[in-house]
This record gives C-alpha cells, structure tokens and sequence, in this order.
C-alpha cells in the first residue's frame, strides 16, 4: 500500500485545517508576541488561510463529493495564497518591485496635524519589499509560499483522488 492511499480525505482536511491555523497562529505570534509589524502583503497572504480552514474542516463532516469539492477550493484558495508569497518574497529579493501602496501602521486617519504628527513619531512603516526576518535564508513570505503550496497540494491531490478512502484503510462513511 502507498503512503498516498494511506491519507484518507478526512485525515488530508484535518491536516489542511491544522496547517492552516498553525501558519495563521505562527504569524500572529510574530506579530503580537515578538513585535513584527505585517506589510499589506502580508496580511493579504493570511486571507486564504482563513478561508481554507472552514473549508478544511467542512471537509470533514460533507459527504464525500462535497468534502472533496469543498478540498479542491482550499486547494486553489492556498495555491493563491502561495502565489501571492511567491511575489512577496521575490520583491524582497530585487527580483521585481513590490507593490507602490505597500506600508503599514498607521491606523486611521487623523483628525488634526498635530495627532498626524504624534502618530508619526511612533508609527513603523513596513515596506513590502524589505524582509523582516529570514530563517535559514528564507523569508517569512518564502515560508508561507512553501507552506501554502505544501498545504494546496495535499488537498487539491485529495480532492481529485476519486479513490481516496474517506476513513484510514477503508472506504468509511463518506
């Protein structure tokens, strides 16, 4: 027997969903925990987590047609999502530019130039295309490129195995 057939379509969406709420828990633990400020793309690349993990664990109690329909949309949401790392960390590199609108921080608008000017004393301003930290060369945008297309890969191959148990060596419930 295979490694593959091994992972049932359930055990795939509870390792999608968990991948997924561990990526979005690691960056807020660096944004709330350790002080990182996120750029606008960084926040961006979270949104297909979020939506990949309802859609995950949906997986879970749908009949099997619809758990493997409801795989395949985390699928192209997190292949998304990898697409958009990809960028982020290439902009990092100088491989292309990143986007012109990206920074961070400050909130809402003023209402007067003297709160303007007290917010910009302890404001940060992210750019999109300086990495904040890097972690055996890569970016944490090249780390939520990988995990995303890791993660994307799992259920979109899932998600098109017709022959996917739905339960560990067995065809099971779904």
């Amino acid at each position: 027997m295979r490694a593959a057939d091994l992972l049932s379509l359930r055990g795939a969406a509870l390792l999608v969903a968990l991948g997924a709420t561990l990526t979005v828990g690691g960056a807020l633990v660096f944004e709330h925990g350790l002080g990182y400020v996120p750029c606008k793309l960084c926040l961006t690349e979270r949104i297909p987590y979020y939506a990949a993990v309802p859609l995950a664990l949906l997986s879970l109690v749908l009949p099997r047609r619809l758990a493997r329909l409801a795989l395949g949309l985390a699928a192209a949401g997190l292949l998304y999502g990898a697409g958009l790392g990809i960028y982020h960390a290439g902009a990092e590199w100088g491989f292309w530019p990143g986007p012109t609108d990206c920074g961070g921080g400050a909130g809402a608008n003023p209402e007067a130039m003297s709160d303007f000017l007290d917010r910009l004393k302890t404001t940060r301003v992210v750019d999109c295309s300086t990495a904040a930290w890097r972690f055996f060369g890569v970016s944490l945008a090249g780390w939520n490129a990988l995990i995303a297309a890791a993660l994307a890969a799992l259920a979109g191959s899932t998600a098109i195995r017709r022959d996917a148990p739905a339960l560990p060596f067995g065809r099971g419930l779904g």
